[in-house]
């Protein structure tokens, strides 16, 4: 089995144990989950090809649609009231 599956397999598990915390202690290990997350999709990509790569884009845009639409809104100055 490749590096690659195993760390993707262990940044899920991490990302499970960081749903299960409070809110409040969720934002700095969420925030370093997001930071490696596009690392670790474009070692997949590169090791098993593009369609793998594909299918782990897709599963963190899904985990993370929430925290990536506020910093699209923030980057692109939407506030939150003119989102809804």
């Amino acid at each position: 089995m490749s590096w690659s599956i195993i760390l993707g397999a262990l940044w899920v598990l991490a990302s499970t144990v960081v749903a299960m915390l409070p809110m409040r202690r969720q934002y700095v290990p969420g925030l370093a989950l997001l930071l490696v997350a596009p690392v670790l999709i474009g070692l997949i990509g590169y090791e098993h090809g593009v369609l793998p790569g594909l299918l782990a884009l897709g599963a963190f845009v899904s985990m993370f649609r929430n925290p990536l639409r506020y910093l699209w809104r923030k980057a692109t100055g939407r506030t939150q009231e003119a989102a809804e």
